[in-house]
């Protein structure tokens, strides 16, 4: 079975791959702007389809990666803060004004999964949630870390898994989904389409 990951984010296929699959990655190349002011929830579970849907229309067309029988994963995340969905910065001012305003709070990651069958063609879905907790992080900090450039290519301008792990003083659900895929939620929505989630692990 070929599993599909409909993202071109390198700790999504990170993650995925030390749960044991092996995702040929298809970059979807979708307008995220079309689905601009909905709640964080619905934005990423919105962005999560359309990334999945535009990869699996690919199939079986000639010289696609994309096989008439693969699964397909589209994610999505977004950091909801003060009731706002927020992205990646488009700009390191607008990456130093994120941490000004998260620094010492408290933010929700949301990820949405969208997941397609493509021998069967049916699909499933749903948004993982998870509490973040930010450092009181310094001026000089939040220069230092924006100068890096990591926070302008990630959701909500933070990561865990980098430089900016050290301004996470905590997490409360999935760890995994702030990095950018629930690997629980996956295996459920494996599960609900009939698949067995131990069969997409990778065979020597």
């Amino acid at each position: 079975m070929t599993f599909v990951l409909a993202s071109a984010s390198p700790a999504r296929l990170a993650t995925l791959r030390s749960a044991g699959l092996d995702p040929v990655v298809v970059v979807s190349g979708v307008d995220e702007s079309v689905l601009d002011g909905l709640p964080a929830a619905d934005l990423a579970l919105g962005l999560a389809r359309l990334k999945c849907d535009a990869v699996a229309e690919r199939a079986g067309s000639t010289g696609s990666e994309v096989p008439a029988d693969a699964l397909v994963l589209g994610c999505d995340s977004v950091l909801e803060l003060d009731g706002r969905a927020l992205g990646k910065p488009h700009s390191p001012a607008e990456a130093v004004a994120r941490w000004e305003a998260m620094r010492g709070r408290t933010g929700v990651l949301r990820t949405g999964h969208h997941l397609r069958d493509l021998a069967s063609g049916r699909s499933t879905g749903a948004t993982a949630s998870t509490t973040v907790h930010f450092a009181q992080v310094s001026d000089a900090e939040i220069a230092a870390y924006v100068a890096t450039g990591e926070p302008l290519h990630v959701a909500g301008a933070f990561t865990v898994d980098g430089l900016g792990g050290a301004f996470v003083t905590g997490i409360e659900g999935d760890h995994h989904n702030v990095v950018g895929v629930s690997l629980p939620l996956l295996r459920e929505l494996t599960a609900a389409l009939g698949r067995s989630w131990t069969d997409l692990w990778a065979r020597p």
